[in-house]
């Protein structure tokens, strides 16, 4: 009788550890972040990915000089807006469209133009695109 309890004891842990290690196992995000994409987010800069596999990026040829940077607004609505300030004034048109993301997929529709990218990277400071057409790379900070 002493035996048997401690059979069914050792399956007992046997079995609550093998639950707990199995539980824990799926518990990653298979690369797609978890910070929330919704935001205003500054353009900042673009690039390509050069022949040696790294990154050339640049300040963002799409800022006007003297102006305040061009941005992308991601709302809770699945709303987009981009922000352009252009000319001697400075004058700012925003145009607006939707977004849709799917694990690390940006879909943006925006003026009747679509665009998809990989979300290369998300962070509460940073946004990096790449665009799934051109490969280019576009950055945005908050």
């Amino acid at each position: 009788m002493k035996n048997l309890k401690k059979i069914v004891l050792v399956l007992v842990v046997a079995l609550g550890l093998g639950m707990f290690a199995m539980s824990c196992s799926n518990d990653d995000n298979e690369g797609e972040t978890i910070v929330p994409i919704q935001g205003k987010y500054n353009l900042s800069k673009q690039g390509i990915v050069g022949p040696d596999g790294s990154e050339q990026l640049t300040d963002a040829p799409a800022n006007q000089s003297g102006c305040p940077g061009d941005y992308l607004e991601l709302k809770l609505s699945n709303s987009a807006v981009v922000g352009d300030y252009s000319g001697a004034s400075c004058a700012l048109v925003e145009t607006t469209g939707t977004y849709v993301r799917s694990h690390n997929d940006l879909t943006l529709v925006i003026g009747g133009v679509t665009t998809t990218s990989d979300i290369m990277n998300l962070t509460n400071k940073e946004l990096k695109l790449k665009d799934k057409t051109t490969g280019i790379i576009t950055v945005y900070t908050r």
